[in-house]
């Protein structure tokens, strides 16, 4: 009996041990906090000189905000490739089809049970609206739209807004407008599809 009461004492120690708050309440500056250590009173300092960034450097402001200066942009600031379409596509898919639909005609399924229907990409406002706008709209949100810059990435981002206009030049597209070596994929039939393996 006194063997299981010590081990319980020592248990109890053991665990009141680890309730110090040394790691909370440590002594640190805080940012934007004042500083009697330093001259100026500050406990943020500036960078030393010749200090090189690592990660997250927005030298590009075009890139990351779809803007030159305070206005929209009108040319996509990276290269339209097939990979960059088919990640837009992909992104698309999940993150505007809800509301705007497969088409982007503002008739996806959130919009069928209800929820306020966004304005169709294909209207002559949105079709002459430069492209920068859209980055922004996905960024910042507008109007019912919450804004997805904490979910879609910047380079993701850019991928939506280059299958987007795909989307919009597709609405009237011809034939002719499709390169040489696509056309033959359209023209050919879809291979047949082979039927489902029956599972027992």
């Amino acid at each position: 009996m006194k063997a299981r009461d010590a081990a319980l004492v020592l248990g109890l120690i053991a665990a009141a041990a680890g309730c110090r708050q040394d790691m909370h309440d440590q002594p640190k500056y805080k940012a934007f906090r004042p500083s009697d250590f330093f001259g100026d009173d500050r406990s943020a300092r500036p960078l030393v000189e010749d200090t090189v960034a690592r990660g997250q450097l927005r030298a590009d402001a075009t890139y990351f905000t779809g803007k030159q200066g305070a206005m929209p942009v009108d040319v996509l600031p990276v290269a339209v490739t097939p990979a960059l379409l088919r990640r837009g596509q992909q992104r698309y898919g999940i993150y505007c089809t809800p509301c705007h639909g497969q088409t982007g005609r503002g008739d996806g399924m959130v919009v069928q049970r209800g929820y306020r229907r966004p304005p169709s990409f294909h209207i002559d406002r949105l079709r002459n609206e430069k492209t920068g706008y859209f980055f922004d709209v996905i960024t910042s949100g507008f109007g019912a739209m919450p804004d997805y810059a904490a979910q879609v990435t910047v380079a993701d981002r850019w991928a939506i807004v280059a299958y987007l206009r795909a989307l919009q030049l597709s609405e009237d597209a011809r034939l002719e407008d499709v390169p040489s070596d696509r056309r033959r994929a359209l023209a050919s039939p879809p291979p047949s599809a082979s039927p489902a393996p029956e599972h027992p």
